[in-house]
C-alpha cells in the first residue's frame, strides 16, 4: 500500500510564516508543517474549526527537498484607518512582509495510506482554492502528475523519495548544465525526525488549531541534510511529481 505522497510546490512567490504577527510577517526558507497541512485541509474541505481533522493531517510525517532555493524578498503593505490602542482615533500602519521568489520544493508526506489516498484524490479536484501562504500565491503547475497517473503516491519511504525522485526543475538550460556535474550539486533537505536525533532542530509549526483569532501550534523536531543531484534524477522531458 502507498506510504508516501510526493508533491510539487512551484510558484513565483511563496510565504511560509513562522512568527507572522504584528507589523513584521516572516517566512521560512521552505514550507512549514502548518503550511502543508493548510494546503491539504483546503483540498479536502476541512474547516478551520475541525480540530480532529487538523490533528490527523498534522500527524503525517513531512520531508522537504529544496529543488530551487529561491530568493528572499520583502514588500510593504499600508493599512489606513486602523484604530489606535487608546480608541481615540485612527492611524496608518505599514507592515513588512517577506516571501520567497522563484522557489521550488519537493514535498513528501508519509503516513496513513488511507489518508494519503484521500488527500491525493482531493488535490486533483480541491474543495477550496490552494495557495502557498497567501491567497495570491497560487501554484503555477499541478502538484503532481496528470489525472490517470499514480498521483504522486509511492510505496517508498520518504527518505528514499527524497533521494530518487526526479528533479523538479523545468528550465532545460539549467538541467543541461547540471548533466555535466553529476553528484556535485546537493539539494538541501528538511525532514521530521525523533527528538533525540543528533543535530535535531526544533520548529514551532505543528498546527493544533486553525480557528481565526485562536490559532495554536506545537513543536516538532527536524533534521537538515542534503542529497546529491545525480544524472538519473535529471529527466529528459518535463518533470512531474507522479
Amino acid at each position: 500500500m502507498p506510504v508516501s505522497l510526493a508533491l510539487c510546490f512551484d510558484a513565483p512567490m511563496q510565504s511560509w510564516g513562522v512568527r507572522s504577527h504584528g507589523v513584521i510577517r516572516d517566512t521560512a526558507r521552505e514550507p512549514t508543517k502548518s503550511g502543508v497541512v493548510g494546503v491539504l485541509a483546503a483540498a479536502l474541505g476541512v474547516a478551520r474549526e475541525n480540530d480532529a481533522a487538523i490533528a490527523r493531517l498534522a500527524a503525517l510525517q513531512l520531508a522537504i527537498r529544496v529543488d530551487r532555493e529561491g530568493v528572499l524578498e520583502r514588500d510593504f503593505h499600508t493599512t489606513q484607518n486602523v484604530p489606535t490602542t487608546m480608541g481615540t482615533g485612527h492611524r496608518t500602519v505599514v507592515s513588512e512582509r517577506y516571501y520567497l521568489a522563484d522557489a521550488l520544493f519537493l514535498v513528501v508526506i508519509h503516513g496513513d495510506p488511507g489518508l494519503l489516498a484521500d488527500a491525493a484524490a482531493a488535490l486533483a479536484t480541491p474543495r477550496w482554492q490552494l495557495f502557498f501562504g497567501r491567497k495570491a500565491f497560487v501554484p503555477v503547475r499541478a502538484l503532481f502528475g496528470a489525472p490517470g497517473t499514480a498521483h504522486g503516491l509511492s510505496d517508498a519511504p520518504a527518505e528514499v523519495v527524497l533521494e530518487r525522485h526526479p528533479w523538479l526543475e523545468l528550465d532545460s538550460r539549467i538541467r543541461a548544465t547540471e548533466h555535466g556535474k553529476t553528484d556535485r550539486l546537493r539539494l538541501r533537505t528538511v525532514s521530521d525526525c525523533p527528538p533525540r536525533t543528533t543535530g535535531a532542530e526544533v520548529r514551532h509549526d505543528v498546527p493544533v488549531r486553525f480557528t481565526q483569532g485562536d490559532r495554536r501550534h506545537a513543536t516538532r523536531t527536524v533534521a537538515t541534510g542534503s542529497v546529491p543531484l545525480t544524472s538519473e534524477m535529471i529527466p529528459a522531458g518535463d518533470p512531474s511529481c507522479s
